[in-house]
């Protein structure tokens, strides 16, 4: 089988990700290749992105993620331009 990722909004408000095998190892060569040098990743259910999403919902009350993106955040660049997101400010 290819990967199968999912990404949805449940009716409940619930951000939900879907994967068969295939999918949760692509996922995880992805997340585990991030670094300071490739920062971030997309994942969207168009053709070039690192990781294409299936488009097809498992319930007919979820909301589809169409395109995202996943972001490397060492805690050295966060106190640097976003500090509220360490010390807990709001």
């Amino acid at each position: 089988m290819s990967p199968r990722i999912t990404i949805n909004m449940s009716a409940d408000g619930e951000l939900e990700i879907w994967l068969n095998e295939q999918g949760r190892d692509l996922l995880v060569r992805e997340l585990r290749a991030m670094s300071e040098k490739s920062d971030h990743f997309h994942l969207a259910t168009i053709d070039g992105a690192e990781i294409k999403l299936n488009d097809r919902a498992y319930r007919p009350t979820d909301k589809i993620m169409h395109s995202t993106k996943v972001y490397f955040r060492p805690d050295d660049w966060d106190r640097r331009h976003f500090p509220r997101v360490i010390d807990g400010e709001t």
